[in-house]
């Protein structure tokens, strides 16, 4: 099954740009596989459509990074089975996405504490990164044992050392200077943030990114998204009007 082969689905035109960050939240593997009376890893390989069917759709829509929320620093609390699965996946996707990523110009970076992945899996990443590295059609980031709070808390630690070191100094920590420590320093401010699978939370994902994003929540779950799924939530975005503190009269 190619990836990025199909036609992108029109949208609303009501706002003249598209978001040009989205962050996705996949959830509802599992579910969908038990309401097939499937094991809850079944899900998790039917999910690997919707993340083709997503970037295809980022791609020739003009958004300039998509952020997936593959697997959580709290994930590994999961069944050991599943676990496993997940990483064998994981490993597999590598192996069979990455050269079509590259070729279409998307440039793939997995954000996270890659600490306990086991080398094998470290190795597929890094030459993921590697090949595609120079690539500018759409940036596309795998958050993998990744955490909200962990990368606020690696951002922290990262300006302690500077400054420790007199390479920056305490009084020009501002929020700019902090945003540069963070995971996603060199992307666009987060517009987006969609969550499948009926849930109304973010789970510890992009606590620093989601200051001013806009939500949309689907009950879709998220083997089951698909490029009208991921237009529907454009859409919607599109027909919300972001204030950024202004009152309404300010922005029209």
């Amino acid at each position: 099954m190619e990836i990025l082969e199909k036609e992108p689905v029109a949208v609303s035109n009501s706002i003249p740009t598209n978001p040009q960050h989205v962050a996705i939240i996949m959830d509802g593997n599992g579910r969908w596989a038990k309401q097939k009376g499937k094991l809850r890893t079944f899900g998790h390989k039917a999910g690997v459509e919707s993340v083709r069917a997503s970037v295809r759709y980022a791609r020739k829509n003009g958004i300039s990074a998509l952020t997936l929320f593959a697997f959580s620093s709290e994930n590994w609390k999961r069944p050991k089975d599943e676990v496993s699965v997940l990483m064998e996946l994981f490993k597999l996707v590598l192996s069979s996405e990455v050269k079509k990523l590259h070729k279409n110009g998307v440039r793939l970076k997995v954000i996270g504490d890659l600490s306990a992945f086991d080398a094998s899996l470290v190795k597929k990443i890094q030459a993921a990164e590697i090949l595609t590295q120079n690539n500018t059609e759409l940036n596309l980031n795998i958050a993998a044992n990744y955490g909200g709070r962990w990368d606020i808390t690696e951002a922290a630690k990262k300006i302690a050392v500077d400054v420790a070191k007199g390479r920056l100094l305490a009084e020009d920590v501002d929020e700019s200077v902090f945003d540069s420590y963070t995971s996603f320093a060199q992307l666009p401010d987060l517009d987006l943030l969609i969550r499948t699978g009926g849930e109304e939370r973010i789970s510890n994902f992009l606590l620093w990114q989601c200051a001013y994003a806009e939500f949309y929540f689907t009950d879709i779950l998220w083997p089951d998204f698909n490029e009208q799924a991921f237009a529907d939530a454009i859409s919607a975005y599109k027909d919300r009007q972001r204030r950024f503190g202004k009152i309404s009269e300010q922005i029209t």
